[in-house]
């Protein structure tokens, strides 16, 4: 049994591709049904990873359909409001924009009925020899693996099988809010932001905010502090939170006081930047679970190459699982390695010593 831990956007992406090369899988997930749990914002989803594995998927063209039309533009705006860079989009498709619950949808509607095992909870998982694993989860059942992936986040509980990497904070967390039927009730703030996305920022502090469908701004506040910083709730979280933004356009700080759903705070951590492991049998990771960085946009798009990559290894080693995951590995280590240490730049840029004229040199091209 290929057994996939997590039906996130990577383990579903390798689950889809096996399925195309006619190789049965089961995703195991926690959730006890596909909409258990909002699944986030938008995603823009980037031609050399995130498109060519749903292209290889056979996927591409039902991904078109459901894109946000005109999502691509970008703001960059000071905390006063000025503007210093107005991207409009340009109708290239390059990093098209779609939400995260739609292209899950759209991946677990490409799979044969029963492929995702819904409710099914990691509470261990123990070697067998040669390569094999057993799987227990939370309702006591158990499943024995020929292959173990763990597709199952930054929290992953197949991590420890291959790696003593803890995911560590990073010093900045995101809080995240709602607003809603946007142009009618808050015309301020949906014109501050725009057609697409906004970034307000300065170092340690910023408003990251997106138009999607239906009328709705999601936004990202973004505050270094300690992780125990954060330990209040709703309107005296607001509040504090806030209060960092003091002196800032209204129309930006709207995006916070104004917020219709409680603040959801998301802290931030990552793995080290060349977090790698020695080949051990039966068993490999994919996505955040493999290289938690920064977020940069590239996250999701990296988890579903990976998710391609994988299964087009499987594919070309039928019967040999160990010169999969080793062929597999070998072209994941270093390409993990580079795109965490450029999610540390990119970070840096958009929230460090030089925010925002950072962010803007990297969306121009000038960083």
């Amino acid at each position: 049994m290929i057994a996939i831990i997590g039906a996130g956007l990577g383990g579903l992406t390798l689950a889809r591709i096996l399925h195309v090369h006619g190789i049965p899988s089961t995703v195991f997930e926690a959730d006890a049904a596909p909409g258990a749990r909002t699944q986030g914002g938008q995603l823009d989803i980037h031609e050399h990873n995130g498109q060519a594995a749903l292209k290889e998927a056979g996927l591409f063209d039902e991904f078109r359909r459901h894109v946000h039309e005109g999502a691509e533009a970008m703001r960059v705006v000071r905390p006063d409001g000025e503007v210093l860079l107005d991207e409009i989009d340009d109708g290239t498709g390059n990093r098209p924009e779609i939400l995260r619950g739609d292209l899950r949808k759209l991946l677990l509607d490409s799979l044969p009925d029963g492929t995702v095992a819904w409710g099914h909870k990691v509470t261990a998982v123990a070697a067998l020899g040669g390569g094999r694993h057993e799987v227990t989860f939370a309702d006591g059942s158990t499943a024995i693996t020929d292959l173990l992936v763990g597709a199952d986040g930054a929290w992953s509980r197949v991590r420890p099988l291959v790696s003593d990497a803890i995911p560590a904070y990073l010093g900045t967390s995101f809080v995240e809010t709602y607003l809603y039927d946007v142009d009618a009730r808050h015309p301020a703030a949906a014109k501050a932001v725009g057609p697409g996305g906004l970034v307000a920022a300065v170092p340690g502090r910023g408003i990251q905010a997106h138009r999607e469908a239906g009328g709705v701004l999601h936004t990202y506040v973004a505050l270094t502090r300690p992780r125990d910083w954060f330990d209040v709730s709703g309107p005296a979280a607001t509040a504090r939170i806030a209060a960092e933004f003091d002196g800032w356009a209204p129309e930006l700080t709207a995006l916070i006081t104004d917020g219709e759903t409680p603040p959801v705070l998301r802290p931030l951590h990552v793995l080290p930047v060349d977090h790698r492991w020695a080949r051990v049998p039966g068993v490999t990771l994919l996505g955040d679970a493999a290289h938690l960085a920064p977020p940069n946009g590239e996250g999701a798009n990296l988890a579903m190459l990976d998710g391609a990559e994988l299964a087009r290894a499987i594919a070309a080693h039928p019967g040999d699982v160990e010169a999969a995951l080793s062929a597999y590995e070998t072209a994941l280590f270093p390409r993990s390695a580079e795109e965490a240490a450029e999610a540390h730049r990119d970070f840096d840029l958009c929230f460090g010593a030089d925010a925002p004229n950072g962010l803007v040199a990297l969306l121009t091209g000038a960083a």
